[in-house]
């Protein structure tokens, strides 16, 4: 079997300005990959990096060569661990590089054999999830209109960026706007520890699922003395990055948030779930800005998950690649009607 790979770079601007603690962006850049075989298969994968785990679209296109030229050499998409492993060893780093070549090759071997890619891993499609629609940092009256906005669109879950001093009046404005969405909140490491215990505190009374990363990832004892005195459950988002990381969060942490772009792969993703599974954690797939080359392989997860956070290609102005259907953010996988992830250019 002979395969062609190739790979193309673009730039997505967001519906509306997206703020969290440590900045506000307005575009994405996306770097999307396919692998072709002999018979006009074509595997869709993407990258949408991110420069707080230090890569650029720019770093994703300096070593595409070299691990696509893996992907050529082994010729077998259905070698999926075989190709991993060389990805690995070829690129120690770059995981959102990584990442898109291990859709694609994911991708191309599902649709090969004509199958969405939660039956390629034996899956029900029915065990299936609501993505949560998140609200980025905002003044409280723009922040009551995106809800707004989104409770007009059918979005049952919301997910606010909190780490500013109007945290508390935020969410207040938001459950007087949406009094019965499940709402949880992500502080991107912006509150100190005794910080954060106090917030969580006045937070419990607006009905939270949990509150994600509130604290730096590089304060381990922080974020022990957080989960054993907050009043709402703990989701651990950059404290997570790596199966590696699933022992060390096991007593800090009551939920384990994956991404793709961080673990690099989608066997990487798995283990991660199965090891938080054995840590006796939660666990949640989240995402970075992305479009649905890489949002539709991540959504073939769900069966396996307690909350999907995967509205990357939600908050794009357009995207160019149409994925697994997504009514009101539910994650209609049994709708599916194309194999593989989905993930078509449209």
């Amino acid at each position: 079997m002979t395969l062609e790979t190739s790979f193309q770079r673009r730039t997505l601007p967001l519906e509306f300005p997206f703020t969290i603690s440590r900045g506000t962006t307005t575009e994405t850049e996306v770097v999307t990959v396919h692998v072709e075989d002999d018979e006009g298969n074509v595997g869709v994968g993407g990258a949408g990096p991110s420069s707080h785990y230090g890569e650029t679209a720019e770093t994703v296109e300096a070593v595409l060569p070299d691990l696509l030229a893996v992907v050529e050499d082994v010729g077998d998409p259905h070698q999926l661990a075989r190709i991993e492993r060389r990805l690995r060893e070829t690129v120690e780093r770059n995981p959102a590089a990584r990442c898109a070549v291990s859709i694609a090759v994911h991708d191309l071997a599902a649709t090969q054999l004509d199958v969405p890619l939660y039956r390629y891993w034996g899956l029900d499609p029915r065990e299936t999830l609501e993505t949560s629609y998140t609200i980025g940092i905002d003044d409280v009256e723009t922040m009551r209109e995106k809800t707004e906005t989104a409770l007009e669109r059918g979005y049952g879950t919301l997910k606010v960026k909190l780490g500013t001093d109007r945290d508390i009046e935020s969410i207040r404005t938001i459950r007087e706007v949406a009094p019965d969405v499940r709402l949880f909140v992500d502080a991107n490491e912006a509150w100190t520890p005794r910080e954060a215990v106090s917030k969580i505190d006045r937070l419990a009374e607006f009905d939270l699922a949990f509150v994600e990363q509130p604290i730096p990832a590089e304060n381990p004892e922080g974020q022990r003395f957080v989960y054993e005195n907050a009043a709402l459950p703990i989701a651990a988002d950059e404290s997570c990055i790596t199966v590696a990381d699933v022992p060390r969060i096991a007593d800090r942490y009551d939920i384990a948030n994956l991404k793709l772009m961080k673990c690099g792969g989608l066997r990487e993703a798995k283990r991660i779930i199965h090891a938080a599974r054995a840590h006796g954690l939660q666990v949640m797939c989240g995402c970075m800005n992305e479009s649905n080359a890489s949002i539709a392989a991540a959504c073939h997860l769900a069966p396996l998950l307690d909350y999907v956070d995967l509205d990357g290609s939600l908050l794009l102005d357009a995207d160019p690649y149409d994925g697994v259907p997504m009514p009101n953010g539910r994650l209609a996988l049994a709708e599916l009607e194309r194999p593989g992830t989905g993930a078509r250019l449209e």
